[in-house]
């Protein structure tokens, strides 16, 4: 069950030659995959390019129309490898991944394919992941491009420009014998617009041709020695082949290369960012019209020699515009242009930020610096002409981020996994603190407060071997985090089975929520949904034991915070040797919601009735001690002034977003034994029964309510 369905969305994807088609970038890609031809797709999500794979998902019929096959691969190095089939084969295939971290699990696959090259187009669709908004280290996909001499498309963010980059993407990759691979940036998977559309078209050569029809070429198998001329072909061959491809169809642009003596060379990815600078300046309009010269290079790497000579020629100065550091674009210019004998001036990183995004705030201020350097813009801005506006609000006393707290991500309400949390610091009370190795998913929010856990984190699925070397006989074990989508895509191998292989005797938790959640919830092996086209309800914990794990234990509740402790407690003082695995059970909220809410809705619409539970806190009860907060960190709950005038203490509070999963009372109980914690049944369209129950509860309630009123009046006097 993904994060969202685009059932309706991909219909667009049959519109013919000719037709507009208006949507997302992401679906703009997936468009001009069905019109380059190609024969397969494979990809493992994650952002910012995770509902590329949910469209290719629910695309599947009309891929198969077409011939071709798609796969959720089981991880970004099973995709890469996929490519394999375009080596020998006119075969047009592509993967999709989320960079860098997608691009280093896939190293091993893309940098052999880039070795021996390829006969069909091999096109590796990179979400580059860089800047504020990002999920991951800062780094860049370029790096690794350079490495192993993959050439790396970078188009301006509008839709024609993407659709045109994948079909140039193939072209080129085709035409050098290389691998291609197309960054996209977050801004560019979700830009909107439109293109003029061409028909779909199915390949010429089948994947069922190359079955039947099998080739091999030893010289494209990395191997010695065919390896060590891999070499100077990519060199000597490819990569003047992919110069030429580049100059030939024009893929690097040209914007009023004559107007000035000043220029801007900018990779496409940054064009929409430096057309918005130069129109506060002055220097541009909303078309992009622009008054200073600007060389786009919509491809990244290779640089195209030629080009920049060209572009620099009778210029002073050459500003780089490269987002991220190390600055690989501006010292490529820069040797370029001193081996020439260039005497433009170079600028960049002196100019513009080392590292970080670049926004239009940091763009225009290098642009700026870098024009009235040169003269081409008073050193003092011109004085801006005074609006006149009403004002909707009184003026902030103080700026906005002063007067607001730091919000640190964490888990959603009724989330499954804080339940595990609460109880390892339960058990950590009672047996002290132990290392935890932490990994990438939902639960990695665990290392901040309120739970305060976690060590360290290693990689997607590698929460078991970041506690490998902590494998020596001590007074505690040290504890390994990981999530059933990690579990799956490396956790098994380089976890599980190490720690077997190894004779550890530490305790892997392997959360299991059901779904890949913290890519958008889509199906893995262990998912209960029955997905019409994978196989899904395999037991993690059947994989655990098939490899020799000895102590397995699972609990199918997490929610059930009294056996989450007492299984923890165990794992933790068990005298039995050898690596022990906690499977922790419970859907992921978010998906359960989005699964059971609209069901819920269209029950109550037709006059069924609902039952919907709620959590709520006596504040005559509460005593303020918060621990249900402080064990727990549910958004849902808070606090409110107390009631009782003679206490100073806020009460706790379960706002309306409350989902019902009990974690708070629960919490409340094994910390201080709670009794303030109240339950409540919201139904809609009651039955009679219903109705005559909430009367006698009233009338017995309100008995009391008066009852206790009397005694304090009686008590008063």
């Amino acid at each position: 069950m993904a994060e969202r369905s685009f059932v309706e969305e991909v219909k667009k994807l049959r519109l013919g030659a000719g037709e507009v088609f208006r949507g997302e970038g992401i679906l703009a890609v997936t468009k001009a995959l069905l019109e380059s031809g190609v024969n397969y797709i494979a990809g493992y999500q994650g952002a910012p390019i995770s509902h590329l794979m949910d469209v290719l998902a629910d695309a599947q019929d009309i891929l198969a129309e077409h011939g071709i096959r798609f796969e959720n691969s089981a991880s970004e190095a099973t995709a890469a490898a996929t490519l394999a089939a375009s080596v020998n084969y006119p075969l047009r295939g592509a993967v999709t991944f989320k960079a860098t971290v997608g691009t280093n699990v896939a190293s091993d696959a893309l940098a052999n394919l880039a070795s021996g090259g390829v006969t069909g187009g091999a096109l590796v669709i990179v979400g580059e992941d860089y800047g504020e908004g990002s999920s991951i280290m800062q780094e860049r996909s370029h790096a690794f491009a350079m490495k192993s001499q993959i050439w790396l498309l970078d188009p301006r963010p509008n839709l024609p420009g993407i659709v045109q980059a994948v079909k140039d993407g193939f072209d080129l990759s085709e035409a050098s014998r290389t691998p291609v691979m197309l960054q996209l940036r977050i801004r560019a998977c979700h830009v909107h617009g439109e293109f003029t559309a061409s028909a779909n078209r199915r390949a010429a050569f089948s994947i069922q041709q190359a079955m039947e029809q099998p080739q091999r070429d030893v010289s494209r198998i990395v191997l010695p020695p065919a390896s060590f001329v891999h070499e100077q072909e990519k060199v000597k061959e490819r990569w003047p082949a992919a110069v030429r491809f580049i100059q030939e169809r024009g893929l690097n642009e040209f914007f009023a290369e004559q107007a000035d003596d000043v220029g801007i060379a900018v990779q496409g990815g940054s064009y929409n960012t430096v057309i918005r600078a130069l129109q506060q300046l002055g220097l541009a309009d909303v078309y992009g019209n622009t008054q200073v010269p600007l060389y786009v290079m919509n491809v990244a790497y290779p640089l195209v020699d030629a080009e920049l000579l060209r572009f620099c020629e009778g210029k002073r100065a050459l500003l780089v515009v490269e987002e991220g550091q190390p600055n690989f674009v501006e010292q490529n210019v820069a040797t370029v242009l001193r081996q020439a004998g260039s005497t433009t001036a170079l600028h960049g990183k002196d100019l513009l930020p080392m590292a970080g995004e670049y926004t239009t705030a940091a763009v225009l201020q290098g642009l700026r610096g870098f024009l009235q350097a040169h003269g081409k813009l008073a050193t003092q801005p011109a004085p801006v002409r005074e609006r006149r506006t009403i004002p909707l609000l009184p003026e902030p006393v103080q700026p906005i981020e002063a007067s607001i707290a730091a919000r640190p991500p964490g888990f959603c309400t009724g989330c499954p996994e804080r339940p595990i949390f609460t109880a390892m610091k339960l058990v950590e009370r009672e047996l002290g603190e132990h290392h935890v190795s932490a990994d990438i998913g939902c639960h990695l929010f665990s290392i901040l407060p309120p739970f305060n856990l976690g060590n360290t984190t290693m990689g997607y699925g590698l929460g078991g071997a970041g506690a490998a070397a902590l494998n020596v006989p001590a007074g505690k074990r040290a504890i390994s985090v990981m999530g059933d989508g990690g579990f799956w895509h490396n956790g098994l191998t380089s976890g599980i089975a190490n720690a077997v292989f190894n004779r550890s005797d530490n305790l892997t938790i392997v959360v299991d929520n059901s779904y890949t959640s913290a890519t958008g919830g889509q199906d893995i092996l262990s998912s209960k949904a029955q997905n019409p086209t994978r196989s899904t309800n395999h037991a993690i914990e059947n994989a655990v034991r098939g490899v020799g794990v000895q102590w397995v234990k699972t609990v199918r509740r997490t929610y059930d915070l009294k056996t989450m402790v007492g299984t923890l407690r165990e794992a933790l003082t068990t005298g039995e040797k050898g690596p022990k695995v906690l499977v922790a059970q419970s859907e992921c909220m978010l998906n359960r919601q989005r699964r059971e809410k609209p069901l819920q809705r269209a029950a109550a619409a037709r006059g069924e009735r609902v039952v919907r539970e709620r959590f709520g806190i006596d504040p005559d009860t509460c005593t303020g001690d918060h621990s249900c907060i402080r064990l727990s960190g549910c958004p849902s709950l808070s606090i409110k002034p107390n009631p009782d005038p003679l206490r100073t203490d806020p009460v706790a509070t379960v706002l309306d977003s409350c989902v019902g999963c009990g974690l708070c009372g629960e919490v409340s109980h094994a910390a201080v034994l709670c009794p303030s914690f109240y339950r409540a049944q919201i139904v809609s369209n009651p039955t009679r029964w219903d109705r005559l129950r909430a009367r006698l509860r009233r009338g017995v309630i309100g008995w009391l309510q008066a009852r206790d009123a009397r005694q304090r009046e009686r008590f008063a006097f």
